[in-house]
């Protein structure tokens, strides 16, 4: 989150959780600034691991710069998003995060085989390059998805 609107965000963003029942691990700025929902410090190393629980991280950053640090530090490179009114802001996340797919204003929760039109999914790949043995061109192809959306979530 960025420094700018984490004062007037992070409230919002507390009450929301809290009613559904999320926790919020929050590192030195969000612990000063939290609002109704659980709140513990965030450690470290759990910057690194997904929650398979009602569970967020919630960090401060300066800036796109440490924005785009934060992911390339701890992220899948699966699936990204940002929420912005900034176009410029949005293109250069959409360029610089290297992820498979890269959402502006939209959930990530979009990124699905049957959402993209590839039918059901066999697997996941958060590889760039998964063949093996002798390939063509087709096999050394790679594809980032770009979702843009206005506040669009998937239930």
């Amino acid at each position: 989150m960025h420094q700018d609107i984490a004062e007037r965000f992070l409230p919002a963003l507390s009450k929301q959780m809290a009613e559904s029942g999320v926790t919020l691990h929050g590192d030195e700025t969000v612990m000063q600034l939290h609002g109704p929902a659980k709140l513990v410090p965030l450690k470290p190393e759990k910057l690194d691991n997904e929650f398979l629980s009602l569970d967020l991280n919630v960090v401060v950053v300066e800036n796109m710069d440490g924005a785009i640090a934060h992911i390339r530090e701890h992220g899948t490179q699966h699936s990204d998003a940002i929420l912005t009114s900034d176009m410029h802001n949005a293109a250069r996340f959409v360029n610089e995060v290297d992820s498979a797919a890269v959402y502006v204003n939209a959930s990530t929760r979009f990124t699905d085989g049957g959402q993209f039109g590839l039918g059901a999914e066999v697997a996941v790949s958060t590889q760039k390059l998964h063949a093996r043995g002798p390939m063509g061109l087709e096999a050394l192809t790679t594809y980032k998805w770009i979702g843009f959306g206005d506040g669009t979530i998937r239930a």
